[in-house]
């Protein structure tokens, strides 16, 4: 009887052990996230850098992420690709553009939202800016892949995108050169005639970890808890049956 409760007692450990662990993890987690937030924030409302030097810094480091620039051109509105996506409860289409930047080559920029009976430019002309134009955006980092299997394929050919694939809509583009390598999201200023909506950059990060951690926690104090009773219950239930034997 006494190596049964050993063995009760040592998996009771083992399991408070293991819950622990991850309720500790996920305090890290939390941490991880609390500073990727204020990064984030950080970074969003810092002064804008000009494109030569994000450029510089994405080689280095390739931490470019919500980092604010600054840049000029001419966007090529003839090779507009369209990002499946919602925005305040309407269903629509980021518009990608390339533009061409003044020394060459080009930059991929997300002009902003569009509602679906928009998504035709013959329905926005006054939004198809012509000449040279001054913006500023967040730079974004391009997915190494599809974000899950539930994502629907892209459709090049029907300029058609459901993940921000960056080879994909680069190779849309039929662009003479290669790209400057991320994506950019128009923040400023906005579109004549209001569409496409610039500055819908969703900033969002989910942050469940300190409710995880303390749902790890409570399952370890009931595990001991319950594990304990177990033990003491079975040891004063052996101790009275071996008094009762003494006794007869």
């Amino acid at each position: 009887m006494a190596r049964s409760r050993l063995l009760v007692a040592l998996c009771v450990l083992a399991a408070t052990a293991v819950l622990v662990s991850l309720g500790l993890w996920q305090l890290r987690r939390l941490a991880w996230k609390e500073a990727l937030v204020a990064t984030v924030e950080e970074r969003r409302h810092s002064a804008p850098l000009p494109l030569a030097d994000l450029i510089a810094r994405f080689r280095r480091t390739g931490d470019i992420d919500y980092v604010p620039v600054a840049v000029s051109g001419s966007f090529d509105h003839a090779r507009e690709q369209y990002l499946y996506t919602t925005w305040q409860g309407a269903v629509g289409w980021q518009v990608y553009a390339p533009l061409r930047l003044p020394g060459g080559g080009w930059l991929i920029v997300n002009r902003g939202f569009v509602p679906d009976g928009l998504r035709d430019p013959a329905r926005r002309t006054e939004g198809q800016v012509a000449g040279t134009v001054e913006i500023t955006g967040l730079a974004r980092a391009p997915l190494a892949d599809k974000p899950n299997r539930f994502v629907p394929d892209n459709s090049p050919a029907k300029r058609e995108f459901y993940w921000k694939s960056f080879p994909g809509i680069a190779a849309a583009m039929a662009l003479d050169d290669a790209p400057v390598p991320f994506f950019v999201d128009q923040q400023a200023p906005p579109a004549p005639g209001g569409y496409p909506r610039v500055a819908t950059t969703l900033v969002e990060f989910s942050n469940n970890h300190l409710q995880y951690a303390l749902t790890w926690f409570g399952l370890a104090a009931a595990c001991l808890g319950v594990g304990g009773w177990f033990l003491f219950a079975g040891k004063r239930h052996h101790g009275a049956g071996s008094g009762r034997d003494a006794g007869s």
